[in-house]
């Protein structure tokens, strides 16, 4: 399975979850999990060349519609330093892996 996959100046992500890369564990709560799914996202990002400003469009996926505030303040906090924010769809599933509480993929342009 591919993290990334490059068309042209377009990076596709692969839905990143809340697993910790160097450590395997997925963090409790859904707060820290949204923070690692987006760090996670960012990653595969910046493996391409590309950082959180090349992010123009995510997906998002919840498992509990209530947490939905609490996704947004994370997102906003994150993409604080992106004028405007990327666009974005939330969705509300449920979880492929007991535990994960969100999950995101994203379009980045890449130079």
């Amino acid at each position: 399975m591919s993290q990334g996959v490059r068309s042209g100046p377009l990076l596709f992500t692969s839905g990143q979850g809340p697993l910790d890369p160097a450590t395997g564990d997925m963090p409790a709560g859904f707060t820290a999990q949204a923070r690692q799914v987006l760090a996670n996202v960012e990653a595969v990002v910046a493996a391409a060349g590309g950082d959180r400003r090349s992010i123009a469009r995510c997906t998002c996926y919840l498992a509990d519609r209530s947490a939905f505030g609490d996704f947004n303040r994370v997102y906003a906090d994150f993409f604080a330093d992106c004028t405007p924010l990327p666009a974005r769809t939330t969705v509300v599933v449920r979880p492929v892996r007991e535990g994960v509480l969100v999950e995101v993929d994203a379009v980045a342009v890449l130079g």
